[in-house]
């Protein structure tokens, strides 16, 4: 009977890249700009929702999410971290760049 032999550092480099792997699939669920799980979307929808807030679009930012949403007649970018919590909120004046008066 032979057994095959594999040396160790080849053994502990496979290792190390499969660590490096687990670890950066999370980070890319953080991905600027994609569309974060409907599940998320939800519960994004619904909180901002409850405090008056019309969700127009909702994507996944460094570690959080960016939503644009409109509030008593106003467009707001309103930033959230990973647990839904309210961490910045700036009026959207995008519009008004369009418009050259």
């Amino acid at each position: 009977m032979s057994r095959t032999f594999i040396p160790f550092r080849r053994v502990h480099m496979f290792t190390k890249s499969l660590t490096a792997l687990a670890l950066l699939i999370p980070v890319a669920a953080f991905a600027s700009g994609m569309v974060p799980a409907e599940e998320v979307q939800t519960a994004i929808r619904d909180q901002l929702s409850a405090q008056g807030f019309v969700v127009h679009e909702i994507e996944a930012e460094d570690r959080g999410y960016e939503v644009e949403a409109d509030k008593e007649g106003l467009s707001w970018e309103v930033t959230l971290d990973a647990d839904f919590n309210i961490i910045e909120m700036e009026e959207d004046d995008d519009g008004s760049k369009d418009s050259d008066g």
